[in-house]
Formats: structure tokens, sequence, C-alpha cells
């Protein structure tokens, strides 16, 4: 720092000093001082000059600048990098508004729309929901902020606007009718009312609200909800509205419809290729066997069946509104907990099934589907055998080869066990990320992707996908119960890398890798240093995961969760405890701070005998097992304001 700068900030006249600094061409130094001295304003606009948009947008945020928040938003929104860090620095304020327009800039729409609903802005929050395709999603926020506040009349507008839009008139009507009738917003309920009346053939409710909303001076169509384009609507077989063709193949293609009679959402599935000779004759076969099988069917993880159209000939089944597997493994990584929940829905489908006598014989991540709650449903009971559990088909033409079992590939004999192999591929690809692949191992277990899995569900999934059938489990009822009898944990922590080696983990026991030497240091022989232990608590735990995630150079880090030995492995520091830091080292233990609250944690501790300083001159934060209950993001820099600066 220059001489003249630090003498001011000696006499503590702060601010004096960062006017010294922008006139010496100092603009970071400036902003610092003036956050120092509280001037909110004028760090923003310094730490702009020096090209830090990442730190004035919280600081003009904080010191109500307006202007220079906007200025700094562009700028932060194009650098990725930036984002996560100013998002938790202006959540820990409470600033969820700049935090839902920096995200919103940035492009992500779900995260933004997180903010909005934290900010109370619950409208503006679904909005962007339902441009993300997440209806669901968008209802459900409405819904809530609802019944935190039923008053506030908005809500239910844009609530009954999106039903509408999706079909469901009458939750649509139910909605719009609660809004007061002195309310601001009873002119755009009416409107969309008026509407959601006319589609369930209402005739005298809507012309009640047609009135009352001729005496309020006539349609408003409120902000955001306007209605679909009027068009010609197809219908198939006289009663299903079209809504869109959804997927198709060479034996039946599936339209999502809205039934006019049930004013229901479904999936119409239209058989395409019948003949009455040959292939066409047994795909119909197979096309009816569906129809009778989902009849027998009643069970809440099974695709419900709605209709039979023997004109189609066509099955109407309910609208899975969440989508398929396929899609979700699309999109991202299933938690350990939530995967099994999924396994176990299809399994309780498939044991009731087999009770029955049937094969599904077509297990496979785009044949398990979601409903509006999130439930796992199986469907597509089209190639499923009736009454003879021994029946076959040609490998090649039935089924999904990475989730068919190796004898039905080979044109075996398909059993209740074959069912049981896709149910294990499918989990192994939740788990994992990895499609399956035959023969051979899996190229990645269970463990390998997820710190808190270990070898027993690494050996439960690998004798699901066994290639004898005697190697699987029983039947669906035991595999089910195999899987509830584990721990799964709900969060994905993905696993830390590990030294090559081919052998199997039990191969390794923990007195194998670590060496206690005559000095009492422990030895980790797997990557060849020193480790530093301290007992595995769920409080140790925590913090562990928080250093992990900050990551910084200046934090101690975090090697191992040993859970078989019940302690954290950390590395082994080497140095003396602080002194005075100087300017530069004072800064790098500021960074360090910074990420490790931007990872959601405090010290607790920064004090000389926390903080190290290597023989190279490097500073190190030490690893501390608990915090102090009253730990804060203020102690810590207290804490560190208490190092004396010494030379630069």
């Amino acid at each position: 720092m220059d001489p003249d700068i630090e003498h001011l900030v000696r006499e503590e006249r702060l601010l004096a000093a960062a006017e010294l600094a922008l006139q010496r061409g100092q603009p970071a130094v400036a902003s610092d001082l003036y956050e120092r001295a509280c001037a909110w304003k004028e760090a923003a606009l310094a730490a702009l000059t020096a090209g830090d948009a990442a730190r004035a947008l919280p600081l003009a945020v904080a010191g109500g600048d307006d202007a220079t928040a906007e200025k700094a938003l562009g700028l932060v929104a194009a650098d990725k990098s930036a984002i996560g860090r100013v998002a938790a620095r202006l959540e820990r304020r409470g600033d969820h508004g700049w935090c839902a327009r920096m995200h919103e800039a940035a492009g992500d729409k779900a995260q933004a729309a997180k903010s909005w609903e934290r900010d109370g802005d619950a409208v503006r929050a679904a909005r962007l929901l339902e441009q993300e395709a997440d209806a669901v999603g968008a209802a459900r926020v409405l819904e809530a902020a609802i019944r935190r506040e039923p008053t506030l009349w908005s809500r239910h507008v844009a609530l009954g606007g999106l039903l509408l839009r999706y079909g469901k008139s009458e939750a649509a009507a139910r909605a719009l009718q609660k809004v007061a009738a002195h309310a601001p917003e009873r002119r755009q309920a009416l409107t969309l009312l008026v509407r959601a009346l006319d589609k369930l053939g209402l005739g005298q409710a809507q012309a009640e609200a047609t009135f009352e909303l001729g005496q309020l001076g006539g349609p408003d169509e409120p902000e955001g909800v306007e209605a679909r384009p009027a068009a010609v609507k197809a219908r198939l077989f006289g009663r299903y509205e079209v809504l869109r063709e959804v997927a198709s193949s060479p034996s039946a293609r599936v339209v999502e419809c809205i039934d006019g009679v049930r004013n229901e959402h479904v999936a119409v599935k239209v058989f395409a290729a019948y003949d009455a000779r040959g292939a066409g004759r047994d795909a119909l076969a197979r096309f009816e066997r569906e129809v009778r099988v989902l009849g027998t069917l009643d069970h809440p993880n099974v695709v419900p069946l709605r209709d039979y159209i023997p004109e189609g000939p066509a099955i109407a089944l309910m609208w899975m509104n969440g989508g398929t597997l396929e899609k979700r493994l699309s999109d991202g990584t299933l938690s350990p907990a939530r995967a099994v929940e999924v396994a176990c829905a299809v399994l309780s489908a498939l044991g009731e099934a087999h009770r029955l006598g049937v094969l599904h014989r077509d297990v496979k991540p785009a044949n398990v589907l979601f409903d509006d709650a999130g439930v796992a449903r199986l469907g597509d009971f089209g190639v499923a055998h009736l009454g003879d559990l021994s029946a076959t088909a040609t490998a090649g033409v039935i089924g999904t080869l990475a989730y068919m079992s190796p004898e039905q590939r080979e044109g075996k004999p398909a059993t209740l066990r074959s069912d049981l192999y896709g149910v294990g591929a499918m989990l192994l690809e939740m788990l994992t990320g990895e499609r399956p692949e035959s023969p051979g191992p899996p190229r990645t277990l269970p463990s390998g992707a997820h710190r808190d899995l270990d070898t027993r569900h690494d050996a439960l999934v690998l004798r699901m996908i066994a290639a004898e059938p005697e190697g699987r489990p029983a039947d669906a009822y035991a595999a089910r119960r195999m899987l509830t009898a584990l721990p799964w944990p709900s969060v994905v922590e993905p696993a830390a890398p590990k030294p090559a080696d081919k052998r199997a983990p039990s191969e390794h026991p923990r007195a194998g890798r670590l060496t206690i030497g005559v000095d009492g240091i422990a030895f980790d022989g797997w990557i060849g240093r020193a480790v530093q232990r301290v007992p595995l608590t769920e409080q140790s735990l925590v913090r562990a995961r928080a250093f992990a995630r900050a990551g910084h150079r200046a934090l101690q880090n975090v090697l191992r969760v040993d859970r078989e030995g019940r302690e954290i492995w950390l590395e082994s520091l080497h140095g003396e405890p602080a002194g005075a830091l100087t300017r530069s080292q004072a800064r790098e233990a500021q960074e360090a701070l910074e990420a490790l609250h931007a990872a959601g944690a405090t010290h607790g501790a920064v004090d000389r005998a926390h903080v190290l300083v290597s023989a190279t001159g490097g500073v190190v934060l030490c690893f501390t097992p608990d915090a102090s209950p009253t730990a804060t993001i203020d102690t810590d820099r207290l804490g560190l304001a208490r190092l004396a600066l010494g030379p630069t």
C-alpha cells in the first residue's frame, strides 16, 4: 500500500485514504477502504472502476445505488464463473430480488425463479418456470404462496390462467372464483373464468360471469396469462382433443389429448400397423394384450388405463405430466435415495404383474413415467405375455438391448428374473450416470460415483444384473426388501478420485493404507503424504464438506472421510502460528474466508493459533471440527482484522 495512504489508514481517516487511492490510480484499494468506512455507493463505484463487477454489485445494492447495480449486473451475468459467488453474497444479505435479476440476465430461468420466490414474487417465479416447461413447478409455487397469503388476488389470477392454459378448466375455475368481488383483479379473474366455464359447458354460470364482467367494463387480459391462440382443434375418435403427437413407432403412435367427456388429460396410443397376416397380426395381438394386462393391474405404480377404443384400435391412458425417467436421466443426476425410490416403485408394479402371471419384458427408462406428484409408474405392457411365463420372442425385435437380460438377448425364454435385470440396469444408470454395457462388468460402480456408497451397495446392484438368472433376487419383492434394507443418501455427493487399482475394495483394509510412525504422525500410503486425523461427527462432516466445496489453497485440505475408522483425514500442515500478517497474506486469508462463506460455512476461530504461515510465506487457515454457536461471517472478519498488518 502507498505509504501516504497507509498513514491515513493508521489515523483512521478512511475516506481521505480512499480518495487519495482513487487519485493515485488505485481503485481496488479505494473500494476496500470505502467499504471499511461503510461508504457503500463509493465502494461500488470504485470496484466498478477497478473492473471488479462481482464486488461492485453487492456493494451497490447495499448502498441503494440502483444505477451502478444495473451496470454491474450486466457484467456479472456475462461472467459465468462469478455468478455463484455473487449470488451467495446477495442471498446471505437477503437481496433475493437482485439475485433473481442476475440469474435471469444470465439466462438461468430456473434459478431466477427460486430467487423470485424467496423475494415474495411468486407470479414472476411461476412465469419463468412455465417458460422452462415446468408447469407443475409453477403451479406449486403459486399454490404455496396462496396458502401463505390467501388475499393476494394476483396469485389466484396467475394460477387460474396457468391451469386454464394446460387444460385444467375445473381447477382453474375454482382458483378464479376465489378472487373477491371488491378486488382490483376481479375483472382479470372474470375474463379467464368466462373462458373456463365455457370449456366446462356450464352455460348458466358462464352467462352470470359474463354479465358481471360487462358491468366492470368487459374483458381485461391479465399480463402474462394470455390465452393460447384459437384454432380449429383436431379430434381423435370424436372425443379426444389433440394437443400434440408425443412419439411414434412402426406399430403405434402416442398423442397427448384432452378427453372431451371426462375433461381429463390423457395419452392416446393409436395402433398404426394392423395387418391380418404375419408380423402385423402378431403386433396387434401384443397391443390387445396390453389392454387386458392394464385392465387387471390396478396398482399405484402402473400407468392407469382409461379406455379401449376398438375402432382404432387405440387405448387412452392417464397422462403422466412428469415425463419419463429417460428424460430425467438426460437432465442430470438423481440422488441415491431417489434412484432407489424409483426402482422400488417399479419393483412393486412388477411384483403385482408377476403375481397375475404377467411379464413386462421391456423394462427401461423410457417406460417409467412420473405423475404430477412425482410418483414413478411403469407403463407399456404391450409386449407382456399373459398366463405362460415361459413364452419367448425374438430378442432383436422386442425390448432395448442395454436393459435386456442376457438370456433375452440370446433368444432364451424370459422369466420374472429377466424383468429384475432391467430394474437393476436402470438402477445402475441412475446411480452412476452410465448406461449399462454387456458383456462384462460395469465401468463404474455405485461406490465409485458417490462417496457415501460402499461395497454393500455395489454387491446388491451387481446381483440384480447378474449374468445368470439364478444369481439375481428370487422375485421383485425380495429385490425390494434388499434395497430398502440398506441406507441410501438423499444428496448427490460425488466420490473423490481414487488411485488406479484393479483390486477389489475388500483387499484394501484400512490398516494396510494408514501407518503410524514412531513420531506418532499418520501416513497415507495410497497418496504418499502425512495426514492429520480428527473424529468423524455429524458436525465435523458438515464442516469438512464445506471446506472441500470451498477448495481454496489457503484452507486446510480435506483428503478423505474414513467412515470405517470414524475419522476425517486432513492435510498435515507445517508452519508457525501467525504473528503479524503481511498485506498479501491477509488478502489471501480473506479470499479463503469468502470462499468458505460462499460454501455456506463460517470458520469461527480466526486467530493466531489457527492461522499458520509456512516457511515460504504462504498462509493457511486450519480446519476446526466444530464451530462456535456464535460464529458468524462478521466474527471471521473481526478475527482477521485483529491479526495486525506487517510490512507489505
